[in-house]
This record gives structure tokens, sequence and C-alpha cells, in this order.
């Protein structure tokens, strides 16, 4: 099925732009075909690559709706190339991006420097004050406001941020504050802390509408580019965006909060890859995406992907909207091994990216990076590589680079300094997956790794090894499994709102008419996403702790909405609290109040199913197919004649010992000699211990 299809009304394609590669995935929702591709990405011009992606599926003007995963916004805060901000707040309160929560950059030190995104003669402060019960002390004044945005405009900045303190229990001031601007302000980049985050604890509220307006100039600017390409190719259906929640919001959405849409790529992986797993009959997970730049891990439990209310992007760079939990470590295929001052080998965390790339792909790169020591190593099939733009690698470019900038300087063989590069990569990649696992208290014997990207399968093997897993399945296609995973999300949209009282002073039907009225608008959002559901979901979770604490737990409650109502009540909040908290902690604090910090509602639409079986290999495909013959592979000091196969000519059932290598034209499949493999029914590659 990896091939263009001429029928394409009503198909949905899912793209995923990587630093190196724009994986996409096609599916025809009503008769099941699907198509994959993979172009090199384009970095400064993501649209050539998002373009020319998917025209490999025919004419664009016949797509019926487009699903994007993007990095552009975790990439302008990682590198710090967002606009130009600035900041209007409440009188004494300009320095709270910069005092932060008393962190540090360097825990054990008193070294290390932060600089905000905004920086500090761009941040302003005026008269206004609402105390923590929403009363108004001073109002505000409107013209000070506007003088203070024309001072921000001819300092040069291009997005304003509105942040006052205690805005969430009363966002009458910065609502005046907003249409004030306005008067004056010449484009949208605006963003209020009351429509961002109308939520309690300032710092958290000024990061996260800080970074919303760093955003807007970005994000805005790179989707209205790629609708621009859209509307030259006549494309007229729905194109939606995969925000850091998992689910998908439209590009207005995207386009006014771009901060929801930080790891965004990552999280439609780790969305596509529970869905495998749990077809699969494997709930417990540990995804591993591997890609050109970074290796992003990422823990399911029970079938469940793991949601935090808060995200530090970098330090100080804190963003509290809710987010799938991924870890990420400079360790992608492009990232570049050296040897430091110490004399210590080490891969990443800078890339060579796309551009120039690594070194046997002969665009100008001198420095090896992983995939050149893999190449070297026989892995990777020089004659044949991912992504079809090249015809050949150059190997002997790679074995030089290793020899010159790892092997000479450690006193190593060109064979062995590869292997070594490719042993700390998995070293890395190993700490990150025991971060997330082992300092949880989660077991690893009781968890599968699912690597994908088009490097994690090469790895899997060490990895079982090293964190002692139970086994590695790597999805049918593992460099498009983020693409796929635009394409299976459901539409999904998160507001928050704070509440701050006692369970005993909650007045209950205030409380009833707040989630009714956020459930209204949750949902409105969703269904003006425009895509196909088969039904809306709303979700409620408060945020509570006992009194005198600091942090808070989740708190689900399974309330309906019936009649207008969702018939919640005191008794009924304090059992579901006293459940969550029994369940983090074992015990209940018998005499001390509950409090409700906030209130969250998420509407969720839920998309058709996506057979995963479509995926499945043809009734013709065999073993006898799908050999390719031998070549010799270096393991563990020494070179093996290694076993090739075509992966994706396996049969459902075929088995396969090591070492063995399975190619296809989006990965590669590595089976180490001490570890074998199985296809499943659905086409996954299961590799276990011999």
């Amino acid at each position: 099925m990896n091939t263009p299809i001429k029928s394409l009304k009503g198909a949905v394609v899912g793209v995923d732009v990587g630093g190196t590669f724009t994986d996409l995935f096609y599916y025809e929702e009503e008769s099941g075909r699907f198509a994959t591709a993979k172009v090199s990405s384009n970095r400064g011009d993501e649209a050539t690559g998002f373009i020319e992606g998917l025209k490999s599926f025919g004419a664009i003007a016949d797509l019926g709706s487009i699903v994007h995963g993007t990095t552009v916004g975790t990439n302008a805060l990682l590198e710090r190339k967002g606009a130009r901000t600035a900041l209007i707040t409440t009188m004494g309160f300009r320095d709270v991006l910069e005092m932060r929560r008393r962190d540090r950059l360097n825990t054990w030190g008193l070294w290390g420097d932060f600089t905000p995104v905004i920086e500090r003669d761009m941040r302003f402060e005026v008269n206004e004050r609402v105390l923590s019960d929403g009363t108004v002390r001073q109002a505000l004044d409107v013209d000070e406001v506007r003088e203070a945005a024309r001072k921000a405009l001819e300092a040069g900045a291009e997005a304003l941020a509105i942040v006052f303190i205690n805005a969430y229990a009363n966002p009458v001031n910065e609502f005046a504050a907003l249409e004030a601007v306005r008067s004056v302000w010449p484009n949208a980049n605006l963003a209020c802390s009351a429509q961002i985050l109308p939520e309690i604890r300032e710092f958290e509220r000024t990061s996260t509408t800080a970074l919303n307006a760093y955003l807007q100039p970005v994000v805005g600017g790179y989707l209205g580019k790629l609708q621009a390409a859209l509307k030259a190719e006549h494309f007229t259906g729905p194109f939606h965006i995969v925000q850091s929640n998992g689910g998908v919001m439209s590009t207005d959405t995207a386009s006014r909060l771009p901060v929801r849409t930080a790891l965004s790529g990552p999280a439609a992986g780790v969305i596509a890859a529970a869905a495998i797993s749990n077809a699969a009959g494997y709930p417990n997970i540990i995804t591993g995406d591997l890609g050109g730049t970074s290796f992003d891990v990422s823990l399911v439990v029970d079938g469940k992907t793991s949601l935090a209310a808060q995200t530090t992007i970098d330090f100080g760079l804190v963003v509290r909207t809710p987010m799938i939990e991924i870890t990420t470590i400079g360790a992608g295929g492009g990232s570049i091994a050296h040897v430091d001052a110490g004399g210590l080998l080490q891969v990443g965390p800078e890339s060579a990216g796309s551009r120039p790339g690594p070194v046997a792909y002969g665009q100008g790169n001198t420095r090896p990076t992983l995939t050149d020591a893999n190449i070297v190593l026989g892995r990777i099939n020089a004659e044949r590589p991912i992504g079809g733009k090249l015809a050949r690698l150059d190997v002997e470019a790679a074995k030089a680079a290793i020899d010159t900038h790892v092997g000479r300087p450690c006193g190593l063989s060109v064979m062995e300094a590869a292997e070594a590069i490719v042993r700390v990569a998995d070293g890395r990649m190993a700490g990150a997956i025991r971060l997330v696992s082992i300092e949880r208290g989660h077991d690893p014997a009781k968890f599968v790794a699912v690597p994908f990207g088009g490097g994690g399968a090469l790895h899997a093997g060490a990895l079982i090894k090293d964190v002692g897993l139970q086994a590695a399945l790597v999805p049918r296609y593992p460099g498009v499994t983020s693409a796929l995973g635009c394409v299976i999300a459901d539409i999904r949209h998160d507001q928050v709102q704070t509440v701050n009282l006692t369970v005993a002073a909650l007045d209950e039907a205030v409380l009833d008419a707040r989630m009714v009225t956020e459930a209204q608008a949750a949902r409105l959002v969703v269904e003006e996403a425009g895509l196909q559901m088969d039904r809306i979901d709303v979700l409620f979770e408060l945020d509570m702790h006992y009194i005198g604490q600091t942090h808070t737990v989740s708190v689900p409650l399974a309330l309906p909405i019936e009649n207008g109502s969702t018939g919640v009540t005191r008794d009924k909040v304090q059992a579901a609290f006293d459940a969550a908290y029994r369940a983090s902690f074992s015990r209940l604090l018998p005499g001390l109040q509950a409090k409700i910090v906030n209130l969250r509602v998420s509407a969720i639409g839920r998309r058709p199913h996506f057979s995963l079986k479509a995926l499945a290999p043809d009734a013709g495909c065999s073993v006898e197919k799908a050999q390719r013959g031998t070549r010799p592979v270096f393991f563990g000091g020494a070179w093996h004649d290694t076993a090739i196969f075509a992966r994706l000519e396996l049969p459902v059932g075929a088995e396969i010992r090591g070492p063995a290598i399975l190619e296809q034209p989006d990965a590669t499949v590595l089976v180490d000699p001490d570890l074998k493999a199985r296809v499943d029914e659905f086409g996954n590659v299961i590799i276990e211990r011999q």
C-alpha cells in the first residue's frame, strides 16, 4: 500500500515535520486504504517538504483533510528565536519571569544564568489591583495602558502579553486593558492571561502567557505560509494541528494559542504507539521516538498516556497547559559524536540536522554522527538509504570522519570507534528510559519498548538488554508513526478555571453552573473543528489538596451532564478526593479540610475507529520472498554474516533469529545476535530474547 492512490476524495493525511524528514501517512476512511511518504525537511522553509510530500499522493485539491504535528514552536523556544515581546503587568510584578520559583540552572552550584524571553526594559508596569477574592481595589487607567503599549511598539515589540495579579479571580481589569491595547496595537499578537490560563499561581500564569505571545508571530506566520501554499494548490478542506496533549485543534486556535503546540509532533507519536500496543495486547509500554535530532521517551500505563498539567520546555520556560509527559534528550541520528576536553566520548546534543546531515550524506558535514556510525557498522544499508533522496551513502567519508574525530583521539580503530559511538548513544537512551520508569517506581521488566522514528528500531535490542525490558514492539511503519498519530488523534480542547474553595464552603449550585458553562464552551470549540467524529465526551477533573499543602492531586469526576446539570454535590467531591488521594499516597489525613484549587474541563471529539489490521501484511507475503541475502555487520567487536529481509514482505507469524536486519523504506530494524523477532497479526515486529 506504499504507493500513490488515485481516488483521494475524503482522505485524511497526517503530516509530521521533523528536523531531518517530513513524514506523511495517508488514510482513506471509507475504503481503509492507506499510503506513506517520507521527504526531506527544509529547515526555515518547511512548506516546501510539506507540499512535496502531499503531492506524492496525487492532487492536493482532492484531499479531504490534513492534520499536522509540528515542532516549530518547540524549536523557537529552545533556540530563543521567538518574536520580540513586551509585557504589561501590575505595578511591582515586572520581575516575576526572572524570580520564577527560586530554582537554579545548576542545582548544586551558584553559577549559571537565565534570560527571560521578555527583557526587563520590555516589561511595563501599570497601576491596578484586584484582590484574591476578586474585589477590585484599584480600577485600571486605560490611558496608562495605551501609553505603555505605545512605548512597547516604539521599542520594537511584535507581540504583547497582559498579565495582572489575581486576574484569575476577576479578569475585569485585564479585559479592559486588552480592549485599550487593541486600539493602538497593529496586529493580533496579543495574549491575555485570563484567556490563556485563568488559574492561580502568578509565575506559571505569567510564564505561559508570555511564551504564548512570544510564539504567536512565529507559529502564526508558519501556519499562514502553509495555508497559503495549500490554497495555491486549491485545497479547501480542514487543516488542523496536533496539540501537546495528544488532541487536535484548528489552525485558528493554534495561531491564538501556539503555546499548546509545544511537543506537538512527539505527542502524536505517543498517541499512535499507545493505539498500536493496546491493539497488540501490550498496555504497558515505553515509547522511544528516535529522529534526526532527539530521542523522545514517554510512559504509557494500562493503555493510558501520562498527562502533565505543567511542563518545562527548557530551564525557566514553564508552560502550564496539559501535555503528554515526554522526556527529550539530544541523541538522534544526526547527533554529532565528539571527544570533550576531558577526553570522554560524547554523542550530542549538537545535531547535524537535515542540512548538512550526516557525513555519509555528502552535503558538507565533516563531523561524525550516530547515523554515520550505524552505516560504518553495516547496520544501515548504504545502497538503499531511507527517504529515497540519495542513491547511496558515502561509507568511506563516514569512516574517515569517525577515525579523525573519535578513533585517533581515543586510540581506537575505525570499527571500535563506530561501535563506541553507538554504545554511548545507547547508554544515553537507556538513561532516559530509566528516568521515566525506574525512578517513578515502575519495573521495566513489565514494560515493552515501542521504538519508532527513522532510527528507533536500530537500538531496540540494546535497550531491551541494557534496561531489562520485557520486549520491543516495532510498529509496521516506524518511520511515520508520528504521522499516523496525527490521523488517529481525537479532537480535544482543555479549559481550566480557579475555584479556590474548601469542600465545606462549596456552593454546589455555583460549581454545577461553572461545570456546565465550561463544558458547553469546550464542546463548541471541538464542534467547530470540522472533522468527522463519532461522539464528543466531556471530562471533569479537579485539582485538590488538603489545606496547608502546596501540591495538588488530580481528582476525576465522572459526572455526565443531564437536563442541564452535572448533579455535583459536596459528598461526591469529597469521595472522589479521598479515592484519588488514597491512590496516590495510600492514606488520608483525617481532621484536615480538603480544598478545590482548580476546575479542569476537557471536551474530546472521538474520531472514527482506525483498524490497525489494515496495516497487516498481505496474504501473498512469505519469508522466502522477503529474503535479500546476507551482508557482514559488526557486533560486539567482530563481523557477523547477517541475514537481510524486506520487512514489509514478511508474513504474519514469521520468526527470525538474530543476527538479522529488516529493511523498509522508512526505517531499519536491527535484531541482535542473541535476540529473535516475530511478526504479529498487525504486522508489528516483536523483538524478544532467544
